[in-house]
């Protein structure tokens, strides 16, 4: 993950310093800020394609810059498109953005296949233009300084002391002209794809395939985050397969009662990886319950919860190997269904949650995904937000998609059968939560250390000084970190 910010008309750069600064470990690897002649671009990276010093950003092009935390899949093609006209100097997948938008204008979002939020500097219109991936998989957020000017950044600690208001910026939309545009909506169906089981189910493996091994291309270090469960199971499977060494996968768990353990090392036995477990305990999560709230700039129980564990394992992950790009299983449970939609009453109902879940997902998972991975100075990649993959699965007759088989995700497990890619017993096992999947001890250790913390009368009158939001137990009031 890379972090970039945008000051779109005269700034303090003491300020965009300070702001900026508060996401260097989102790219630790080299920070550079440019003065376009009106306003400010920054960038701080880490080095996934084209490792040289020629791949730093911003990039120019005749008075043009750009900065773009992103990965551009089948940008090879695009480059060799466009060298007739363009001289590329560097490897990065993300140096073919200006030559395109050269080409292309604003047109170029929807031609691109990527993870992608970007900041651009138009020499010629002396103006600016922000864009981000339809699905929101990379971060971008914006707000307004005391004279009016957008100020666009990866994180909202940027924008902080600069913007009084901070907002996301939106999926699927570009920013040019003083106005937002949504240049493709990724939950709309043109066409609705229908027949056989089996034959849709052979729609959905061929495009997670396709959707795993163009996210293997990486000149920097690739490894997996491997659960137990399906989702992730089946990434690591797919990479597996199409890998010719060994993948590296790793598991954490509580010391205690990891139920999941077990299955992730089965599922890495079973495809021959390189697997690593990181056993924690409870002192260990209780330690790191402030620096994840703080990562996350959230409260909410089950994100906290869940992001514990993800946080201690990218850490140990960063510490402890080379590896810089981790794939992980976002993003299924919105597409196949999960407990939310197993009680649908009728198909168009199953349909609109999918959807709803899908276009808020960018302030749910996949953004506690990232803050937890970035903070580390890893890069996460996202196959089931594969844009074809999404696409074609919304398309999926939404009668097929419900639960009506008896089991959860019935497509996506039958997709697979038979391939030889998984064991039955971790292709039909049913999934828990991350939370639940790293041990049930770690909930129970987190809620016993705040009912030790807070007496009964302590409790009620903390929870006096919250007139928003108020904490309604010892364990919520624990995350208020004040």
């Amino acid at each position: 993950m890379c972090s970039i910010m945008g000051y779109c008309g005269p700034a303090s750069i003491a300020a965009f310093k300070k702001g900026f600064s508060a996401t260097v470990s989102r790219g630790p690897d080299d920070t550079r800020i440019v003065d376009t002649g009106k306003g400010l671009l920054g960038f701080h990276r880490l080095a996934i394609m084209g490792l040289h010093p020629e791949g730093m950003q911003p990039f120019g092009l005749d008075g043009d810059y750009i900065v773009c935390n992103g990965e551009i899949y089948g940008f090879e093609e695009i480059r060799k498109r466009l060298s007739g006209k363009y001289v590329f100097k560097s490897d990065s997948d993300c140096e073919v953005l200006l030559p395109m938008y050269r080409e292309y204008g604003t047109d170029m979002f929807s031609m691109l296949d990527a993870e992608f939020a970007l900041i651009l500097y138009d020499g010629k219109k002396n103006d600016y233009i922000a864009a981000r991936d339809p699905i929101g998989i990379r971060p971008l957020y914006y707000g307004y300084d005391s004279a009016g000017t957008i100020v666009f950044a990866s994180e909202p600690k940027n924008l902080m002391g600069i913007a009084e208001k901070i907002f996301p910026f939106p999926p699927g939309h570009y920013y040019a002209d003083g106005r937002f545009v949504c240049y493709r909506d990724i939950t709309a169906v043109g066409s609705v794809v229908r027949g056989n089981i089996d034959d849709v189910c052979g729609g959905i493996r061929e495009r997670l395939t396709a959707g795993v091994k163009k996210r293997l291309v990486s000149d920097a270090k690739v490894g997996f985050l491997l659960s137990g469960g399906l989702d992730s199971s089946l990434v690591c499977a797919i990479a597996a397969k199409e890998s010719s060494v060994p993948i590296r996968t790793f598991a954490i768990g509580m010391d205690k009662d990891a139920i999941d353990l077990k299955y992730a090392r089965q599922t890495a036995e079973y495809i021959g990886s390189e697997h690593t477990e990181v056993i924690i305990d409870r002192e260990t999560v209780l330690h790191s319950i402030e620096r994840t709230v703080e990562i996350l700039a959230s409260y909410d129980i089950t994100t906290v919860r869940a992001s514990i564990g993800m946080y201690l394992v990218c850490k140990a992950i960063h510490e402890t190997t080379d590896v810089r790009v981790i794939l992980t299983g976002e993003i299924s449970d919105e597409l196949f269904g999960y407990k939310y939609t197993d009680f649908a009453p009728d198909a168009d109902s199953f349909q609109r949650e999918s959807e709803k879940r899908l276009r808020e997902i960018n302030v749910y998972d996949v953004l506690r995904a990232d803050r937890c991975i970035s903070v580390n100075s890893l890069e996460a990649r996202v196959p089931f937000g594969d844009l074809d993959f999404v696409s074609y699965v919304m398309a999926i007759d939404p009668a097929l998609k419900m639960n009506v088989y008896g089991k959860g995700k019935y497509l996506l497990r039958h997709a697979f059968e038979g391939t030889g890619l998984l064991p039955d017993n971790i292709l039909w096992r049913e999934k828990a939560a991350f939370s639940d999947a790293v041990g049930h001890s770690m909930a129970d250790g987190i809620k016993e250390y705040a009912e030790e913390l807070y007496s009964d009368a302590e409790f009620a009158e903390k929870c006096e000084k919250y007139p928003y939001s108020r904490p309604f137990t010892k364990e919520s009031l624990l995350y208020r970190l004040r």
